[in-house]
């Protein structure tokens, strides 16, 4: 089992810290001080993003020493908020957050997925109707190797994950939180995810 680092104690951080600590994984959570952020991050394996979008490029782009080397699975989406505090518009248009991350963090292999659903599916796959999909975005092979192996240990089945390719991809998934805020208003705050059928 892998020693990993959450980065975010809100809803999506803790939801992943609370399962990945019950598959048997050695888990450590940190809020996004700088502080925390860099003691957690030190000694991982695998650092999970689940803080603010908004924030998190500078957040993580400050941690660049005690990223080194490790996985950076990025599950956050940089966007802007409207009135109900509901995502609005993205904050990297032509691009994404993982790009950015990427960019900032040359020695840091990072991974995009888990960020076209809503938190609670992230770690409960199986409890919608039909099978969603994790996609995957990254440039290192083995590092993606690693993330699905851990998205199985959290239930996902290795036919729902797809490998979308290089980083580049992850400005597609980023681009489907815009359909969030339309079916949080249509349908209520249920979980959902995007499914690719075949």
């Amino acid at each position: 089992m892998s020693t990993i680092a959450v980065l975010g104690n809100g809803r999506v951080g803790g939801n992943l810290a609370a399962a990945l600590t019950r598959t048997g994984h050695e888990v450590k959570v940190a809020d996004s001080t700088p502080g925390a952020a860099a003691d957690a991050a030190r000694s991982a394996q695998v650092v999970i993003n689940a803080t603010p979008g908004a924030g998190s490029l500078e957040r993580l782009g400050a941690l660049r020493e005690e990223l080194r080397g490790t996985i950076l699975v990025d599950v956050s989406n940089a966007t802007t908020d409207g009135p109900d505090g509901l995502p609005a518009d993205l904050i990297h248009p032509g691009s994404s957050l993982a790009e950015k991350l990427q960019e900032a963090l040359p020695e840091t292999r990072v991974v995009k997925t888990l960020n076209t659903m809503l938190f609670p599916v992230m770690t409960s796959p199986a409890s919608l109707a039909q099978p969603p999909t994790a996609f995957l975005s990254g440039e290192d092979p083995q590092a993606k190797r690693t993330v699905r192996d851990l998205l199985v240990t959290l239930g996902w089945h290795r036919d729902w994950i797809t490998d979308l390719g290089g980083i580049r991809t992850a400005r597609a998934t980023e681009a489907a939180i815009l359909f969030v805020p339309h079916i949080i208003r249509s349908t209520g705050f249920a979980p959902f995810a995007i499914s690719l059928a075949r």
